[in-house]
């Protein structure tokens, strides 16, 4: 009788590392459980972390990590959270605080949020999704929105899908730009405390104040005022993270 395929298959991603040490410290640092050790003849490096398994083999030559576009991996996750608060954990016990910048280093991951990306050494990205994460992203913002409040919509799904920070900064000071005349304040004023944040995640304090000064120009009613401060807690939470206290962003 001839067999059959049975759906019951494991894949395992194998991924190029141009410095094995490197790629071996950063995941022993994280925790992650070394399968397999070899350089000679020829690289290959196996590590599992949690239910899931990684392997590496050498690096095309001319390979430049910073232009991160290694390979990568996806995983998928009943929830993200717990998985970004162990990276996090083990880079602070590592390093003293988290690597958020460079190669490697973790993406920040907000509230609500449902996914977060890890990058290794070599330029790698592994995208640790939750596997009911939202279908059908409408890029360009909701068409059932419109001015600054489609923005916002476009800017969250750069910032937290794409993780470009820089292309939600672009989108979002365009919006304002445009459509500060006819956006209500509230809209204008969660465009600035977005754009607070935006800019201290691009390493910007100077222009992030310079959005917050522009932010307490516009009026708003207590209930408002409270809305975008939760807003603004985000860019207060993203230094706290990446420095030390351990708290989600």
């Amino acid at each position: 009788m001839t067999e059959t395929m049975r759906p019951n298959e494991t894949t395992v991603p194998v991924l190029h590392t141009h410095d094995p040490q490197a790629t071996l410290d950063f995941y022993e640092s994280l925790g992650f459980e070394v399968t397999w050790k070899q350089v000679r003849p020829y690289v290959y490096l196996a590590f599992r972390w949690s239910g899931f398994e990684l392997h590496y083999g050498a690096a095309p030559r001319g390979l430049d990590p910073a232009q991160e576009h290694t390979g990568g991996a996806l995983v998928m996750v009943d929830a993200v959270a717990p998985y970004h608060e162990a990276v996090t954990a083990a880079m602070r016990a590592a390093h003293g605080k988290v690597l958020s910048r460079g190669l490697p280093r973790v993406t920040r991951l907000r509230p609500g949020a449902s996914r977060f990306t890890l990058m290794d050494p070599s330029g790698n990205s592994l995208i640790f999704i939750r596997r009911d994460e939202p279908e059908g992203l409408d890029y360009g913002g909701s068409p059932e929105l419109e001015g600054i409040a489609r923005a916002l919509d476009q800017a969250r799904n750069f910032r937290e899908f794409k993780n470009d920070d820089l292309a939600a900064y672009r989108h979002l000071k365009s919006a304002l730009r445009r459509h500060a005349e006819t956006s209500s304040p509230l809209d204008r004023a969660l465009a600035h405390a977005t754009l607070v944040e935006l800019s201290l995640a691009l390493d910007d304090p100077d222009q992030a104040e310079a959005w917050r000064a522009e932010l307490e120009a516009v009026e708003l009613t207590e209930e408002e005022r409270q809305r975008v401060d939760r807003e603004l807690d985000h860019a207060i939470r993203l230094d706290e993270w990446r420095e030390g206290d351990g708290s989600e962003v």
